[in-house]
């Protein structure tokens, strides 16, 4: 059994309140991070690029903390270490290169709304992680409220868009090794962010560098300020230690079932500011993704039967 297995995490009391206040905060960044990158990659910067304001602001503002805590945390270990870097620069160039291929309606669906599901699915079959009725439901009303807001470009593989559908779960995989890794990493949310930051930074620096020189050379200083803000600041350091506080204060599975509110909240933006209204089968699945997010959050289980989220 692999160390990440065998680890016992940590035992949270603090205030379930606080857990689900950070979680609505982390998917609200969320959309607003999804809509941004996929303009932004489409339009101004290269991923590379992207990737070194995503990493490089966080790694500087929490360069205190990772100065106490090292770049090899002590009683990390192996696998915890990489499920956390995982959601770093590999997390962060999947996903943008699958939003080239795939259309800005799909990537919700595929990402946040299916975040839930790959958290379920390794708590169950790595650490034995029992599940209720009740939130196997709530799964299920997700999957099926994500395929109904996806619709047809989903299913249809008669151009690219399978490859950006293929990354984008694959991020969504990622994301959902790295929730289970940091509940058992011994890491604080700050602790965790920084540390992620600042490997990342490494490992983008001689890619991102260049491009970004280019692109600031070439008159995209506002659009590279903004993604400092947008990628840095709120996405890198906002959005990573919110996250971390909900998986801490909620448990895994909790925390992520809250992602798919992501993809209704991005659909509701979108009203007002697009002018895009969703179709019928759209509206239909923001429903039953709603539902299934109450019903997946185990606000209606026993305790005792949420034991999976504090073991």
């Amino acid at each position: 059994m692999s160390d990440l297995a065998r680890s016992a995490p940590r035992v949270r009391t603090r205030p379930a309140p606080i857990g689900w206040l950070a979680a609505f905060a982390t998917v609200t960044i969320w959309a607003v991070w999804a809509v941004g990158t996929r303009h932004a990659v489409t339009h101004d910067l290269p991923p590379a690029a992207i990737g070194l304001l995503r990493f490089g602001v966080p790694a500087l503002l929490l360069l205190p903390i990772s100065w106490r805590t090292g770049l090899f945390p002590k009683g990390l270990g192996f696998l915890k270490g990489l499920g956390l870097l995982g959601s770093g620069a590999p997390f962060f160039l999947i996903v943008v290169f699958g939003m080239q291929f795939a259309p800005a309606a799909e990537i919700g669906p595929l990402l946040p709304g299916t975040m839930p599901l790959f958290v379920a699915l390794i708590g169950w079959l790595v650490f034995g992680e029992r599940l209720g009725r009740i939130r196997v439901a709530g799964f299920a009303l997700i999957l099926i409220g994500v395929a109904c807001i996806g619709g047809y470009g989903l299913l249809y593989a008669g151009n690219d868009a399978w490859r950006g559908h293929l990354l984008l779960l694959t991020g969504a995989c990622l994301w959902g090794i790295y929730t289970h890794a940091y509940r058992r990493s011994g890491l604080s949310a700050l602790q965790a962010a920084a540390l992620i930051g600042l490997w990342s930074f490494l490992i983008l620096l001689p890619f991102g560098a260049p491009s970004l020189v280019d692109a600031i050379g070439d008159g995209l200083a506002g659009p590279v300020v903004l993604q400092a803000v947008l990628q840095g600041l709120l996405s890198g350091v906002a959005g990573i230690v919110l996250y971390g506080m909900a998986v801490d204060r909620l448990g895994a599975s909790r925390a992520a079932a809250v992602s798919p509110l992501s993809i209704v909240l991005a659909g509701l933006i979108a009203i007002p500011v697009l002018g895009e209204i969703p179709d019928a089968a759209a509206r239909v699945g923001i429903i039953l993704a709603t539902l299934g997010v109450v019903l997946a959050s185990g606000v209606f289980s026993q305790p005792a039967s949420d034991a999976s989220t504090r073991t």
